[in-house]
């Protein structure tokens, strides 16, 4: 089989768009995927959530790339999937929580995000029904959005197609050589040569990343989601309730095209682990979250729930780096749960950096995403 140019292990969040933008500058590429098809990991259990309010500058101007491109998609390249720029809205409830959420407003805005901080009456508005029980005010990013993972891998996934990537299922990489001028991707169904080798593979990533001689600090943990029945929209933004309540941190959902609630929230302590069968503990956990906060909801029908893993770092912030002197292996790994909202934007840095040394925005700043930083530190606030 004729080499590639590069290798990319997962199709997925990462794997499907840097595939497609590698192509799109003429570099041919394989991808080798161990699941029967493209999206079958962490992707398709993401509710659809793209924010770039973040409190970590290269994570902010990582996700403002993946908003213009997923924003301009259709346009660009004809597939609906269903973005809607409804914003991302953070209503607070607590001092502390305001505090939190102003102190982050200058750094954001400095590095290009959009944001208010809205009033009790402001956040009413936004969000018609709110509980107004002790709501100080909130923030507000409007550019924000979300997207339906599913049409978003398999638009990604066709118009790779289109640009000659070839995709590779039902294989699972057992070794990884580096040969004179190359790679050597061995599977247990055959072997194939490269120049250049990315682990994109999620929740996989510490065991591809063992194969490429390297030890990643990756561990995936278990989160569960939700879909309601439709009803008539009654509000746009993608809402964050980052109170901690017994057996959660956080808890945050959004209203579909359709009309469906799409729901999630951050267990406490972390279910860690790759167990992705639905809990009885999840859905009341959710239910009386959401009641919480839009009390108009408490008859409101779930369809259904699922669950699915979110590869974390010991910080929160993905590992995005070239591994060895001579650039022939690369990391885009641990993606804590933000694959969908960061995976077109970490692409075309990924695709700068393989094919000219370097991401497209600053080094200074991508440096956030290296492997060998200090993981001490976490991202403020905002998980």
């Amino acid at each position: 089989m004729k080499p590639s140019d590069v290798i990319i292990i997962g199709a997925g969040s990462i794997g499907l768009p840097t595939a497609l933008f590698l192509a799109e500058e003429k570099v041919s590429v394989t991808v080798i995927e161990e699941l029967p098809s493209f999206g079958q990991g962490q992707n398709k259990s993401a509710i659809g959530g793209v924010r770039a309010t973040h409190s970590d500058a290269a994570k902010i101007k990582v996700c403002l790339m993946s908003l213009e491109i997923l924003s301009n998609w259709q346009k660009t390249y004809g597939d609906d999937i269903h973005f809607q720029r409804g914003g991302y809205c953070f209503p607070v409830y607590r001092e502390d929580d305001e505090k939190s959420l102003k102190s982050l407003l200058d750094t954001q805005r400095r590095y290009g995000l959009k944001i208010e901080w809205l009033d009790a009456d402001g956040i009413c508005n936004l969000l018609p029904g709110i509980n107004r029980d002790g709501l100080r005010g909130g923030t507000y990013s409007p550019d924000d959005g979300n997207v339906s993972p599913i049409l978003t891998a398999r638009a990604f996934y066709n118009q790779a197609v289109r640009c000659g990537v070839r995709f590779v299922f039902r294989e699972k990489v057992t070794g990884i050589a580096l040969k004179a001028g190359g790679v050597e991707v061995r599977t247990n169904k055959g072997s194939y040569s490269c120049g250049k080798l990315l682990n994109a593979a999620g929740a996989s990533a510490r065991e591809v990343g063992r194969l490429m001689g390297l030890e990643l600090p990756v561990e995936p943990d278990c989160h569960e989601g939700g879909v309601t029945e439709p009803v008539k929209r009654f509000f746009n933004p993608l809402v964050v309730d980052i109170r901690e309540m017994e057996g959660s941190k956080n808890f945050y959902f959004y209203q579909e095209q359709g009309g469906h609630l799409v729901f999630c929230l951050t267990p406490d302590p972390p279910i860690i682990g790759t167990n992705r069968e639905s809990t009885s503990s999840f859905l009341p956990m959710a239910a009386r979250r959401l009641i919480s906060i839009f009390p108009r909801l408490r008859h409101l029908r779930v369809r259904r729930t699922w669950r699915g893993l979110y590869p974390m770092t010991p910080d929160g912030i993905p590992i995005v780096d070239k591994v060895d002197g001579d650039g022939r292996l690369y990391v885009a790994v641990g993606f804590c749960g933000q694959g969908l909202m960061l995976g077109p934007g970490i692409a075309k840095n990924l695709v700068s950096l393989v094919t000219k040394d370097k991401p497209l925005i600053e080094d200074e700043i991508f440096r956030s995403f290296g492997l060998n930083r200090d993981f001490g530190r976490k991202e403020e606030v905002l998980k």
